[in-house]
């Protein structure tokens, strides 16, 4: 008989997981949960159950009001807010008084997405005071890409227990407000190679993940950049319509192929394709924004519609994934004065190098709102 040998240590405790991890961990897990239609506990000095009514069905709205000690309300950004009231609001989080009628989901999804079947109500709903963590609940919905409307109810003081036994999680408001941060400032350089272009032979492609092992950044190197005293440099967001099917409605196919031609052109740059679509919205959101530029709003007044602020970008990846490289001094390919502000205000020595596209004829409109109302350099 082949003895095996007991391991070394079988009574050695697991290694510990440091707070910050965990904490990364706790709303990774919550955005999950929110994705597939199951509420959420948010933890703060006043704890409310949260649900996204884009997700929500019978199941979880039935373990939410278990949870709940009082009738839920639908947590609304105010662009949206205003047009379900049909009045302006105040500067903040919306909530709305939901009936037991309003409480279908289908009725839910059409208070939340503008571009949804006209389910709405004859009569607005009332407005109520918004909760004190309604900004924390409103964040989390966008963190999982999802419409930022949430069903929200004040928990119970046994929440916590009974969210334990219906295995529910619980998150910290304060961990979701500080979970962009944790992510921009933690990436990990995970794997590289060579990848010949057409337009640049000599290009390697650097990926980089966040701590919660969720979406990767990547860096486009042409040449040696890290050997240039000051490389041309791109910020990139990822745009599938445009940079994958070659969609007439943006300018960033062009702009990320004339990027890396030009690189290649000086020697050397980077191009940092950042997984922001949409300006930081996701595609699906991006998506029902075109269907409201298609009935006439702009691109900015489209992503205020459904809830987003003009631009949800974070900069702060791009910071990190520059020092990482060796990057601190940069030509920027850019017509967009935000980017070269994030940049500086994260210690990167930054200079504007002009990069504008003739419109094309089915994106006039775009070009002329993103210098308007965006304050770009196309001139």
């Amino acid at each position: 008989m082949t003895h095996i040998p007991p391991s070394e240590d079988t009574t050695a405790p697991p290694p510990e997981v440091s707070p910050a991890v965990l904490r990364v961990r706790g709303v990774h897990r919550a955005i999950a949960e929110l994705r597939r239609g199951t509420p959420v506990l948010l933890v703060a000095a006043e704890s409310l159950v949260v649900l996204p009514a884009e997700t929500a069905g019978a199941r979880g709205l039935g373990e939410l009001m278990q949870l709940g000690a009082e009738p839920p309300v639908l947590l609304l950004a105010p662009a949206r807010a205003a047009t379900v009231l049909l009045r302006a609001v105040p500067p903040g989080a919306v909530a709305l008084r939901l009936s037991r009628h309003l409480l279908d989901p289908a009725r839910l999804r059409s208070l939340a997405d503008p571009t949804a079947a006209e389910l709405l109500p004859a009569e607005p709903p009332p407005a109520l005071p918004a909760p004190a963590e309604a900004g924390a609940a409103l964040a989390l919905g966008k963190l999982a890409r999802l419409l930022p409307a949430m069903i929200a109810a004040p928990a119970r003081p046994d929440a916590a227990a009974r969210a334990a036994s219906l295995g529910l999680l619980s998150v910290a408001a304060e961990d979701v407000l500080t979970y962009p941060i944790a992510m921009a400032a933690d990436l990990i350089r995970v794997a590289e190679a060579a990848v010949p272009m057409t337009d640049a032979p000599d290009a390697r492609v650097v990926a980089f993940r966040g701590p919660d092992a969720g979406i990767e950044h990547l860096a486009i190197l042409v040449g040696r950049p890290e050997e240039a005293a000051a490389p041309l440099v791109r910020l990139h967001s990822e745009c599938f319509t445009g940079d994958l099917l070659g969609s007439l409605r943006c300018d960033c196919g062009a702009q990320l192929r004339g990027a890396i031609r030009r690189m290649a052109q000086d020697g050397s740059g980077v191009l940092l394709y950042l997984a922001q679509e949409g300006r930081g919205i996701g595609l699906p959101n991006k998506l029902r924004a075109y269907a409201l530029q298609d009935r006439g709003l702009d691109t900015v007044d489209a992503n205020r519609a459904l809830g987003w602020e003009a631009d949800e970008r974070n900069f702060m990846v791009a910071a990190t994934m520059l020092a990482e490289l060796g990057v601190q001094r940069a030509r920027l390919l850019t017509n967009n004065p935000a980017k070269v502000a994030a940049l500086g205000a994260c210690g990167i020595e930054v200079e504007r190098e002009p990069h504008a596209f003739a419109p094309n004829g089915v994106n006039d409109r775009y070009l002329a709102t993103k210098a308007a109302r965006f304050g770009h350099l196309l001139g």
